[in-house]
């Protein structure tokens, strides 16, 4: 029988057997999701995973060319592109960052995406840009500026695919550690526990029913004593019946019978 620190501490009884049951069987379906759970998440942490690594390389090289298209765009136009530029840039930004969240298993991934300045995902540029390097060099600028925001949206995108990574991972290491504890330490103190309710259920029905045949036992004795007492009762009834037809009283004849043996010592025979 498991010892007392690898069960629960509850009193032996029928109904307390069935609550314990009841306890397993809601535990084992715990268990169950939760490992379902766990596969959907680390499913999804393995394609992250692999986004992630595409998504380094495609930034190495967008912004490979960001630098590279800069280069070109100050050797074309010169040293006055840097203030034409700070010079052209007025209201809101062209590219926005918008913030939502996907379910995944009951776990809310955040995700980041770009939006230009009209809330779509992309368009024209804006007339203030689109007079930039006008005087010379203007398609370099154009060039460097394309470059630039796609090298923006990569780096969103591996802001948003590491964001989710890292929360995976937590989500993953709790679900695992509560299926491993649902699986190691719950659901064995559970069985045990149901093992040893058992257990003592069945030595308190061998008990009662070594009881039952004592006490049967004890009553099957006491009436063949009383018939027995019966019977010789009736006998020494019939007995006297008899006696007394004949005219001796049962403890006369009972008197004769005993003192037969008797001899009076004055009387010579």
């Amino acid at each position: 029988m498991a010892g007392q620190g690898q069960r629960l501490n509850v009193v032996p009884t029928v109904t307390t057997l069935g609550v314990v049951k009841a306890r397993l069987a809601g535990a084992s379906r715990g268990h169950a999701l939760l490992k379902k759970k766990s596969d959907a998440l680390t499913a999804q942490f393995r394609a992250i995973l692999k986004r992630i690594v595409s998504t380094k390389a495609a930034m190495g090289d967008a912004m490979r060319a960001a630098s590279l298209s800069l280069a070109e765009a100050l050797y074309a136009a010169g040293a006055p592109l840097r203030h034409s530029v700070q010079q052209s840039v007025s209201g809101p930004a062209r590219l926005r960052v918008r913030a939502h969240q996907d379910n995944i298993a009951g776990v809310r991934l955040p995700r980041f995406e770009t939006l230009a300045a009209d809330g779509s995902g992309g368009g024209t540029p804006a007339p203030a840009m689109s007079l930039a390097g006008l005087a010379g060099g203007g398609q370099q600028v154009a060039a460097s500026r394309a470059a630039h925001e796609r090298a923006v949206e990569v780096l969103v995108e591996l802001a948003s695919l590491q964001t989710s990574f890292l929360t995976l991972d937590a989500a993953i290491k709790t679900t695992n550690r509560r299926v491993n504890a649902l699986e190691s330490v719950v659901m064995p103190r559970l069985e045990n526990t149901i093992a040893y309710i058992k257990g003592e259920l069945d030595e308190h029905e061998r008990e009662e029913f070594f009881r039952l045949k004592k006490i049967q036992g004890y009553k099957r004795r006491e009436m063949e004593r009383q018939k027995e007492a019966a019977k010789r009762y009736a006998e020494e009834k019939a007995a006297g019946e008899v006696a007394l037809k004949r005219g001796v009283s049962v403890d006369t004849a009972a008197s004769l019978l005993g003192n037969g043996d008797d001899r009076d010592e004055d009387i010579i025979f």
